[in-house]
């Protein structure tokens, strides 16, 4: 899946910020981050979840990334997560599975 996060910021224009995190919790942000580093990491979770919180959040996949449809009706608009085109509400639709588990929808074909 791929996230709508804030472009990266250059570290001098960041503010230092302490938090305590638990020795496991930090072990496995380091695991989890591979390459791009647990701080990173912990920054691209927190503007997902403002993000989310702040209504300007739409999560994108690509074709790729759907296992399956299942044909429903939509029971409040919607956007679709391939193409970003509303789907009415009462409309035909599709709830698509992706590879990470979510159901999420699709416009109708």
């Amino acid at each position: 899946m791929r996230t709508l996060t804030k472009p990266r910021t250059s570290t001098t224009d960041m503010e230092v910020t302490s938090i305590r995190l638990e020795r496991e919790l930090k072990d496995k942000l380091k695991e989890l981050s591979g390459n791009t580093g647990y701080q990173a990491l912990i920054r691209d979770v927190l503007w997902n979840y403002v993000q989310q919180k702040s209504g300007n959040y739409r999560p994108q996949f690509a074709p790729s990334d759907i296992r399956a449809f299942i044909e429903a009706i939509a029971q409040k608009d919607e956007i679709c997560v391939l193409t970003g085109k509303p789907i009415p509400e009462s409309s035909p639709m599709r709830l698509g599975l992706t590879t990470y588990g979510d159901l999420v929808p699709v416009a109708a074909a």
